[in-house]
């Protein structure tokens, strides 16, 4: 089987190296970027990369802008990294389609952990695994959405956020059930991530958002209407 490669991308070497080195014990291949700028050029390049740890701070275009320019051309899962454990920050992450946020310092064993449950998830090999209700179609080997027909384009969490809820339709799911369950880890954080992610989902799903149900002071339901 060819090895996955990921992209590890920031401006400080001794982090990319620590980060390098665990990768390489697990088998993955990984390129470096020591900024954006780089880290872009690289992309664009290799058609292959699987996913991309991308820190916040750097020179040249920072975390943001290329975790933006590559949500104009690709669903890779991003892991960004960040020295400020700023809630706004996590939620513009989140806004831009980052599938984890991890502040520094942190636990390398922890980082790996999370890069294999979304290569998991990305890179599984379910077949016909297809769900149905209520004119949304979920086809979760192609990863493709389909609502009365109409493709919809969904980033890597808001797919598995909405196949999460299709598949428990009708049972109220706590905040923090939902973010175990999708996120694939202990989460900690604010649950209002949750929150972000549902708001965007109910967006691109027009009339079908309305399934999902919101039960204040504990998390949602989907039922289809």
């Amino acid at each position: 089987m060819e090895k996955i490669k990921i992209l590890v991308v920031d401006d400080e070497s001794r982090m990319r190296k620590l980060v390098r080195d665990f990768l390489v014990r697990e088998g993955y291949v990984v390129l470096e970027a020591g900024d954006g700028m780089e880290a872009m050029d690289i992309f664009y390049e290799d058609k292959d990369i699987a996913l991309v740890i991308l820190d916040v701070m750097m020179p040249k275009m920072d975390g943001w802008q290329v975790c933006r320019e590559i949500r104009e051309h690709s669903k890779v899962p991003v892991i960004m990294l960040t020295a400020r454990s700023d809630e706004r920050d996590e939620l513009q992450g989140f806004e831009l389609g980052v599938d984890e946020y991890i502040s520094k310092p942190f636990s390398p064993k922890i980082l790996v952990a999370r890069v294999e449950a979304i290569l998991r998830r990305t890179l599984g090999t379910e077949k016909n695994d297809v769900i149905n209700a209520g004119g949304i179609l979920i086809d979760k080997a192609a990863h493709i959405v389909k609502i009365d027909d109409r493709q919809v384009d969904l980033s890597y969490k808001e797919f598995e956020l909405l196949s999460y809820f299709v598949e428990n339709q009708g049972i109220a799911l706590s905040r923090e059930k939902i973010l175990n369950h999708v996120w694939n880890y202990d989460y900690f954080g604010d649950a209002r991530t949750i929150d972000t992610h549902v708001k965007k989902l109910r967006s691109k799903m027009g009339e079908k958002g309305e399934c999902i149900k919101t039960i204040w002071g504990m998390g949602y339901k989907f039922e289809v209407v």
